[in-house]
């Protein structure tokens, strides 16, 4: 049992990483806040004063920053259905014994540790080139015409990337909760005569309550800025132009660092908003 002296002693010890660890958060945000009140052109005659709310007011009355929201939302539910569906089914067949388990694991894990950009980059020119690409010539030998993927189905695609990216981290998690579910459950169920659907919605998807959830939220937190993929393949045309695109566009393009600023402080607020709707979800969960 841990003694006074030795809770103290690991505050102690504890503290220069949590101080570091704050500044580090709390420094830029800082600024970020800072710079929303005042209108700074670096280009453009630097730092011209105070504007109050005003940023914000541009910002949230803006035509592009709706869509921008909205593209956010659909790209992360699109990523979010496809992930833990696709999820649940891999971990369930990589539960089954089968030949090299090991190496099939691996490799169906191995896309998370792609670099985002790299992943882009080899689904934009590999796969969904028109005229070189892997879905093309599929297309064409089924005799059909080739479709556009980042022009006809933008969004579709950006989805389509980024699940390819996270459905490795909700395939491990999820197969590491079905690892945990009680054999003897399945094999009284299957003795009484219940179909593998029963067994299925009975049993294996109430126990991946807690696992799937936990997916949701870490994704969800990750997706709400997702920047590189659409950097690389769309850079924000037909419809892909996300909240923190949009923020870049806003900094980097216009050289406008306090509207920019003003809009990264709303992409927080979404961030924390959403994140706060989802832990009460977990939450809920984790107590059942």
């Amino acid at each position: 049992m841990a003694t006074q002296h030795s809770r103290s002693a690991a505050r102690l010890m504890m503290a220069p990483a949590v101080v570091l660890l704050l500044g580090w958060m709390l420094v830029p945000l800082a600024m970020t806040l800072t710079f929303s009140f005042k209108q700074y052109l670096p280009l453009r005659g630097g730092d011209l004063g105070w504007v109050g709310f005003e940023n914000y007011v541009r910002f949230v009355t803006s035509s592009s920053v709706w869509p921008s929201v909205q593209a956010t939302l659909v790209i992360v539910g699109g990523v979010l259905l496809i992930t833990v569906v696709l999820g649940v089914l891999l971990a369930m067949l990589l539960d089954q014994p089968m030949w090299g388990q090991g190496i099939v694991r691996i490799l169906v894990i191995a896309p998370f540790f792609v670099m985002p950009t790299v992943s882009a980059l080899v689904w934009k020119n590999m796969f969904m080139d028109p005229v070189n690409g892997l879905f093309a010539h599929l297309w064409k030998a089924f005799g059909l015409v080739p479709v556009e993927w980042l022009s006809q189905a933008s969004l579709a695609s950006i989805i389509m990337i980024v699940s390819w990216q996270w459905l490795p981290f909700a395939t491990l998690i999820l197969l590491t909760a079905i690892q945990s579910l009680d054999s003897e459950q399945l094999e009284a169920a299957e003795m009484d005569g219940a179909p593998p659907l029963s067994r299925f919605g009975h049993i294996i998807l109430p126990h991946l309550a807690r696992a799937i959830t936990v997916v949701v939220l870490i994704q969800t937190i990750f997706l709400l800025s997702v920047f590189a993929e659409i950097f690389v393949t769309t850079q924000g045309s037909f419809g892909t132009r996300t909240l923190t695109y949009l923020i870049y566009q806003r900094v980097l393009e216009s050289q406008n660092v306090g509207l920019g600023s003003a809009g990264g402080i709303y992409a927080v607020v979404l961030a924390n908003v959403v994140a706060i709707f989802l832990m009460r979800i977990v939450g809920k969960n984790l107590d059942a």
